[in-house]
């Protein structure tokens, strides 16, 4: 049975302090021919109870400590890896197609390699493994786990559940700006002066549900209700309607939060993976 809440944001929490020290291995695995580099973070005493691969959002990332760091503080180790063609990572940085089916594709085989690197490592022997990440990385985490079939669960923040060409109308619309009154995207497509035409030098239209729909893994979704980047309301409809066929996706709506709402809802992840592992 699929489940949902909306929470109401009246007042923001501190946030957990982090631990003086986090343990960091310097790791590198190849994807596609290119070596790519990145940290693994572990919690301060060195054992996690589960085991995550960071995905980045769109632009040029490198690895995320921070993000990292709050995972380990939660007991949970984190593997951040800058993007190919970033930081310490070799190859090329696709910065003009970055949302074409090529590049799609590319970058869920990293996250994939990544996974794979992640669960090589003698320090996750046994944890389960999942992929977290933000914006962009709801096209390539269901590619990733897909591809990978070594994910045991998915987390992602302000992930679009719907086509490239269904964000890009969205977001176009709205100029990606946040706001407590954001369109549907219904209400944006219908804005429209001209039809929408998908480029056919972008190769597929990503669609994530056409890999949500051949997983088995459990995921969670949390979705600000302002965020003026995402169409959130098609998002949900669709993990409804995939939850309603029997897959394990569960999501989250805040409301007065906005694109950018990992500060003030990362323990709402955590927590989950917390309590799917102990579960298990």
């Amino acid at each position: 049975m699929w489940r949902w809440w909306v929470i109401v944001v009246l007042t923001l929490g501190s946030v957990a302090g982090r631990a003086a020290e986090f343990p960091q291995h310097e790791l590198s695995f190849t994807s596609r021919g290119v070596q790519l580099s990145g940290s693994l973070v572990l919690p301060a005493s060195g054992e996690a109870r589960a085991a995550v691969v960071f995905v980045h959002g769109s632009g040029p990332q490198e690895r995320s400590i921070h993000w990292a760091e709050r995972f380990a503080a939660a007991g949970i180790a984190a593997l951040v890896y800058d993007k190919r063609g970033v930081g310490r990572s070799d190859g090329d940085y696709e910065s003009q197609q970055s949302v074409s089916g090529m590049n799609i594709s590319l970058l869920a085989d990293d996250a994939a390699a990544a996974l794979a690197a992640l669960k090589a490592h003698p320090k996750t022997q046994g944890v389960p493994l999942g992929f977290t990440g933000i914006s962009q990385a709801g096209w390539i985490v269901p590619l990733a786990a897909e591809k990978s079939g070594a994910a045991d669960f998915m987390a992602l923040w302000s992930a679009p559940v719907c086509k490239v060409s269904e964000e890009d109308i969205f977001s176009k619309h709205t100029a990606d700006n946040d706001g407590a009154a954001v369109p549907s995207y219904r209400e944006a497509l219908a804005a429209r002066k001209t039809p929408y035409v998908w480029p056919d030098f972008l190769g597929t239209d990503t669609d994530p549900v056409t890999s949500l729909a051949e997983l088995e893994i459990p995921g969670l979704w949390v979705f600000g209700g302002n965020d003026g980047s995402v169409p959130v309301d098609v998002s949900i409809e669709r993990l409804q309607s995939l939850a309603s066929a029997g897959y394990a996706y569960d999501y989250v709506l805040f409301s007065g939060l906005g694109h950018n709402n990992m500060t003030e809802t990362f323990a709402t992840v955590t927590d989950w993976i917390l309590r799917l592992v102990e579960k298990d």
